[in-house]
């Protein structure tokens, strides 16, 4: 089966005494998701605004990605034959690294 689908993304930042902050917007045409991101810079740092962009962005999508996960799980949840559960279905992505697991 062919699919294919344009899936929106907007990313916004703003900036002020040394913190930045990002919202990134994902409009799947079905769906609305928004991840968010901040980054402080150190006082003693040089102000380099494109390093607390890169930071805060990076964050905010990590926090949609790991939203995106979450809800493709529930869906797979929804959708598996009675008997399966997660025990007895194959992983849906890489595991995650030790270091970016959640506590």
């Amino acid at each position: 089966m062919r699919h294919t689908v344009e899936w929106k993304v907007r990313l916004y930042l703003f900036e002020e005494d040394g913190t930045t902050k990002a919202r990134v917007v994902l409009n799947t045409g079905t769906n609305e998701f928004t991840g968010h991101g901040a980054a402080h810079r150190n006082p003693t740092d040089r102000d380099v605004p494109e390093i607390g962009d890169e930071l805060a962005a990076g964050r905010a999508m990590h926090d949609l990605g790991r939203q995106l996960v979450e809800v493709a799980e529930r869906d797979i949840d929804g959708v598996s034959r009675p008997g399966t559960g997660p025990s007895t279905r194959p992983e849906t992505a890489w595991p995650l690294p030790d270091n970016m697991r959640g506590g």
